[in-house]
């Protein structure tokens, strides 16, 4: 099998665990406990922004319409993770696929809270539209949020590197030297 294969293989495979860690989430008022973004950004890790994107785009997007169906925002719900896969997956590029447990662990973190910031984006103006807008909605809830975030941000980037060596590794990828 070839790298382009094996790579298209397994941004479905990341899609598909996107979807199923979405879809089986915990939902509770103003929180969303998940690790839908964990295959998000595993493959932004393993093979740049594209993918990384396209992970997010398809595995969220299929949560969406098989959890909420088609409405005014399901777009804005899908924005927040593919701009971490691409975040991600850019700056994962740039360093040749080597980042450091500490480089991890930044980048990780910041794009856990650009996910979450744009989901407060995404929140306010669901909330405005579909008419359950109060100001407490976003900044009442936006610090344990943040905190939630940073925590999720430090054990992906402590678990990451390493799986992505494993992966590579152990799936022959050539051109990539975790």
């Amino acid at each position: 099998m070839n790298m382009k294969t094996k790579q298209l293989a397994l941004d479905a495979m990341f899609a598909a665990m996107v979807f199923a860690l979405g879809y089986f989430s915990i939902d509770l008022v103003g929180f969303k406990f998940t690790f839908e973004g964990l295959p998000i950004v595993l493959g932004a890790m393993l093979f740049g922004p594209v993918d990384g994107m396209l992970i997010a785009f398809v595995g969220i997007l299929i949560t969406q319409l098989l959890k909420y169906g088609i409405t005014a925002t399901t777009l804005l719900w899908i924005l927040p993770h593919v701009v971490s896969g691409g975040f991600v997956g850019y700056f994962a590029m740039k360093k040749k696929f080597r980042l450091s447990y500490a480089e991890a662990v930044i980048l990780l973190v910041i794009s856990q809270i650009l996910v979450t910031l744009i989901n407060s984006v995404s929140i306010a103006i669901d909330a405005k539209i579909y008419g359950y807008y109060y100001p407490t909605i976003i900044t009442g809830m936006l610090a344990t949020r943040l905190v939630i975030t940073v925590i999720k941000g430090v054990a992906y980037g402590l678990v990451l590197p390493q799986l992505t060596r494993i992966l590579s590794r152990q799936l022959h990828f050539d051109g990539l030297r975790l």
